[in-house]
């Protein structure tokens, strides 16, 4: 039997195997309404086999978006488009995932394929915030904006951004849901001390810069069903000099868990420009962190990072390292990269496959 195509079940919820869509920015959204695109990006992973399927970074406002192209769910209209999206990818036996972000001082940035240079207010960008007011690279050749600074009442704010976000993403049909704390985005730089040089309660040592992610976290449980997975996705290690670690990793683990958090999913970096340029050279790294992370909390982990191999991935799940594998630019070159990897397995794909495509070479 396959470690890796066993079904698994959390709360009211079973995934039909362990693989799971890592959540990929497409820049593709009008004004943070999904679109065909989206449909065929997300619904034709849903169609290759994935147990589960999640959605992009979604701005829970406006100025919460990376780009001027990023998802949102911060209106009536966004919920509207996605509906028929998470219909199809229940329709197809896969569990629809969104995971709520805000880009904090990394927003109003273009597109990546526009250079990703910060975008003027004039020219189609927004002010930005952070737990400080340090721009992303300070002394870097890109014009980086300068942040403001966070009150108490912006930090209210956009908590409650998140609870109205979360409330969307259950009328949009999504089943499971994903804080997103990682890659130097606001959660994430509230947390690092790379980022935050706050002195107030939200600022020094690990507990109160923990505060931001946990209050999050917290106003999200009470609104999400207890019934659904939550998760939340961490920079479990910022790989520079002065910034978090495994063990300030685990420490939150532990928080979340004791949240109610089902999940966490393992990233890594990007906290500043040097945490970020690490990397492509420790991704890897990440599924140990997952593995980390579950041995010493007792916590389901999603692990991540060049997981490109069908035995690799069996491997991961087996061992114990990880209870979900997400691939991301692996499923950008194969959406029918479950399907393979079962039939690379010995599995049957008759709970893989459509019968639309299976009758014919599963």
């Amino acid at each position: 039997m396959s470690a890796l195509f066993a079904p698994l079940t959390v709360k009211d919820i079973t995934f039909r195997n362990r693989i799971g869509v890592s959540p990929m920015c497409q820049y593709s959204s009008t004004d943070g309404v999904a679109n065909d695109w989206h449909m065929v990006h997300l619904g034709s992973r849903a169609v290759g086999g994935a147990g589960l399927i999640i959605a992009e970074a979604t701005a829970v406002t406006a100025e919460g978006r990376i780009s001027p192209g990023c998802a949102g769910i911060w209106n009536e209209t966004q919920v509207e488009a996605l509906i028929p999206v998470n219909r199809f990818i229940t329709q197809h036996g896969a569990v629809p995932g969104i995971q709520l972000a805000h880009a904090g001082r990394k927003g109003s940035s273009a597109r990546p394929w526009e250079g990703g240079e910060h975008l003027s207010d004039d020219n189609g960008g927004w002010p930005v915030i952070g737990p400080a007011d340090q721009p992303f690279d300070p002394d870097g050749k890109r014009l980086w904006k300068t942040p403001a600074q966070m009150s108490i009442d912006d930090i209210k704010d956009v908590q409650q951004a998140f609870v109205t976000s979360a409330k969307r993403a259950l009328d949009a049909g999504y089943q499971l849901l994903e804080v997103h704390g990682a890659h130097g985005y606001l959660l994430h730089s509230f947390f690092t001390p790379l980022v935050n040089t706050r002195t107030d309660e939200y600022g020094g040592d690990t507990r109160n810069r923990a505060r931001m992610m946990l209050e999050t976290v917290d106003a999200v449980r009470a609104v999400w069903p207890e019934n659904l997975p939550l998760a939340v996705r961490l920079s479990a290690h910022d790989w520079i000099d002065g910034g978090l670690g495994i063990e300030e990793n685990i420490q939150m683990a532990g928080w979340l868990k004791e949240r109610g958090v089902d999940f966490v999913d393992c990233s890594g970096g990007g906290a500043t420009p040097a945490a970020r340029s690490s990397v492509g050279t420790r991704t890897a790294d990440q599924v140990g962190l997952a593995a980390g992370i579950r041995e010493a909390t007792g916590i389901a982990t999603m692990a991540v990072g060049e997981i490109t191999q069908a035995q690799q991935a069996e491997a991961i799940v087996a061992s114990g390292q990880a209870d979900i594998v997400l691939l991301a630019r692996q499923m950008m070159r194969n959406p029918y990269w479950a399907a393979h990897a079962a039939q690379e397995l010995g599995v049957s794909t008759q709970d893989v496959l459509p019968e639309q495509i299976r009758f014919f070479v599963g």
